[in-house]
């Protein structure tokens, strides 16, 4: 099978899997598959940041811990969790990216790793709750800036964005990939809903942060001396791969939703 049938054969199955749980899942087994992700996603990280194998399986079923305290506590309704996040991927990501600083390693590897994860995972719960639709247009965002991002770059890459961390990007393929997302901005705001500034602007700004997300593993990738954070997805690489600017939007997005209503 070539790798492009792979990689069709593998999107269809996920999108339908994930359209299948976001509809109809009841609420814990909604969480369930989510906590499933989210282990899987905790044990790449443990290998991006070279964690031995057990040490990686003892950092995965912490993560599994500790999302099941924070969800049988109901910390995805309350601001707080997401506050760190936004401050993560606001001030010292961008700063890491700009001063090529090292992957962590450690105990501050650990607590990145729950930071990046944790309020996803959170985020994840919340916007479900709000309603499935809620959460699809949140997860969205992401995905209308990386196909348009593609496409642009395709056609009309010429500057690279972030040639030391990911040659592949160029700064003609982020405008494309931020003009979408404004012309999707314009199908989210409702009447009933905040004004269609306020949802430009944030959706403007949950772009950056997807674009941060996806530079921000894409280093630490290439820290670790790895194409892809796994191998679980065929021809898509691993779970981290498949997520890494929702970490950035998602928790971010929540946030903002908190904030609004």
């Amino acid at each position: 099978m070539s790798n492009l049938s792979q990689r069709l054969l593998t999107a269809t199955g996920l999108v339908a899997v994930l359209l299948l749980a976001l509809f109809y899942a009841p609420p814990p087994l909604w969480a369930g598959f989510v906590l499933i992700f989210m282990a899987v996603g905790a044990h790449e990280w443990a290998g991006l940041v070279k964690l031995g194998r057990q040490a990686a399986l003892a950092f995965a079923g912490a993560t599994l811990l500790l999302a099941v305290l924070a969800y049988s506590m109901n910390l995805s309704d309350s601001p707080l969790p997401y506050l760190p996040a936004l401050a993560f991927w606001v001030v010292l990501a961008p700063l890491w990216l700009a001063r090529g600083w090292p992957a962590p390693q450690g105990i501050p590897a650990l607590l990145l790793g729950w930071l990046l994860l944790l309020p996803t995972f959170l985020a994840l719960i919340h916007l479900r709750e709000q309603g499935a639709v809620i959460l699809l247009a949140a997860l969205a965002i992401a995905i209308v800036a990386d196909s348009a991002a593609y496409f642009a770059g395709r056609a009309f890459g010429r500057h690279k964005l972030a040639p030391a961390i990911s040659p592949g990007k160029t700064r003609e393929g982020a405008a494309g990939g931020a003009l979408a997302v404004a012309v999707y901005a314009f199908f989210l705001a409702t009447p009933e809903g905040p004004g269609l500034p306020t949802v430009l602007a944030a959706c403007l700004f949950l772009f950056v942060l997807s674009v941060l997300g996806d530079l921000f593993e894409s280093w630490i990738k290439r820290q670790a001396g790895v194409k892809d954070s796994g191998s679980l997805l065929p021809g898509h690489g691993g779970v981290l791969d498949r997520i890494d600017s929702q970490l950035a939007v998602l928790p971010v997005a929540a946030l903002i939703w908190i904030l609004l209503k």
